[in-house]
Parts: C-alpha cells; sequence; structure tokens
C-alpha cells in the first residue's frame, strides 16, 4: 500500500508545475466553471497516457527523430498561441454573470488533449519520468503491479486535475468582475508565452 501511495504522490507532483494545462484549467474555469475546467485535464491526462504506452510499448526511436520533434514544436506552438489570443481576446468579456457551459464540454476536453500531445516537453518529461519509473518498477514486479503502479499515477494526475477545476471554478464566486478579467488576461499571455518559446525551439531544431 505504501507504494502504491507514493505512485499517487508521483501522479501528484508531475501534474502540480505550473504550465499550459493549468493556465488555461484556471482560465477554463474562471470562464465556465468546474465542468470545463476538469475536462481540460483530463484531455491533458488522456494524452499522457498514450505516451505512458508509448513509452511502454517501446516505440520512443520514432518520436525522437529529428522531423517528428520539429513537428510537435511547431505543431505546440500553434495549439498554444490559437488558445492564448483565443483567451486573450475573449477576456474583456468576462462578468460575474457570465452564464456557464455556454462553450461545448467536447472543446474543453480536446483543447487540454491537443495541449498536452503536442508538446514535445510532455514527451520528454514522459520518457524521462516514466522511462525511468518503468524500468525500475519492471525489475522488481510483475506485469500485473506494473499496471497497477502505472494506474496509481493516473489517480494521482487525476486528483490535481479536480483539485485545481475546483479551485478555479470557486475563484469565480469571490473575486471582482475586474479580477477576473486581469487573471484570464494573464492566463493568455502565460499560453501566448509557451507558444512563442515552442516556436522559437521549432525553428532552433529547423535551422541549427
Amino acid at each position: 500500500m505504501n507504494v502504491f501511495l507514493s505512485y499517487i504522490l508521483l501522479g501528484l507532483s508531475l501534474a502540480a508545475p505550473i504550465g499550459p494545462i493549468n493556465a488555461a484549467q484556471i482560465d477554463r474555469g474562471i470562464r465556465h466553471g468546474f465542468l470545463h475546467s476538469w475536462l481540460i485535464g483530463v484531455g491533458a491526462v488522456v494524452a499522457d497516457g498514450v505516451y505512458m504506452l508509448v513509452v511502454y510499448i517501446g516505440v520512443v526511436q520514432f518520436l525522437e527523430t529529428a522531423f517528428m520533434q520539429t513537428f510537435l514544436w511547431f505543431f505546440g506552438c500553434f495549439v498554444l498561441m490559437y488558445t492564448g489570443i483565443e483567451t486573450f481576446m475573449n477576456a474583456g468579456k468576462i462578468n460575474l454573470e457570465y452564464v456557464r457551459g455556454k462553450e461545448p464540454l467536447v472543446k474543453s476536453f480536446f483543447s487540454g488533449f491537443f495541449m498536452s500531445i503536442s508538446n514535445p516537453l510532455t514527451i520528454l518529461f514522459w520518457l524521462g519520468i516514466y522511462g525511468s519509473v518503468l524500468a525500475k518498477t519492471a525489475v522488481v514486479y510483475d506485469t500485473s503491479q506494473l499496471v497497477l503502479y502505472s494506474s496509481a499515477i493516473f489517480i494521482g494526475l487525476l486528483m490535481w486535475d479536480i483539485m485545481m477545476a475546483g479551485v478555479a471554478s470557486s475563484f469565480r464566486k469571490y473575486l471582482t468582475s475586474r479580477l477576473l478579467v486581469v487573471i484570464s488576461f494573464l492566463s493568455g499571455l502565460s499560453l501566448i508565452g509557451f507558444g512563442l518559446y515552442f516556436g522559437v525551439q521549432a525553428f532552433q531544431n529547423l535551422f541549427g
């Protein structure tokens, strides 16, 4: 049980660093409420699951090619810039009476999924973290326990997702309209900043 809990803690710690997903969750929670914010995180967790599976079945060589890395940097740049600009442009439209659920729930899910799946840092992250965890766990435990402990990482990721969605959606109850707009502006700028960083990395890969 202690080992299982340690893997849940690992999942929590993997999700906690502030990045584009957390920034998007904060904005979506303020703008549309808990479900939209939660589904951003669920989409990201599904993308994490795809990469965990990729690491597990050992097809990482394909993702390590220069072409794929450059493509993913560019795609990640596009997704983050689009989401950031949309967030930034809509920030001034927020007020405390803003209708929740106006945006389709499926859009929130796919926003989180594409932001995570197109992020080369996610690939490197899972190759480094999950790859090393997998190597260590495979030596000590059998396949069923490997699946169990991988599930524990997912539980940790989803717990963080629920906490972020709860905090973000709760902000709307206590903050003024002006502060909500400021937070949304900052969230949009954060996403645009991450997008620019991805774009720079893409050009360096292409012409470096």
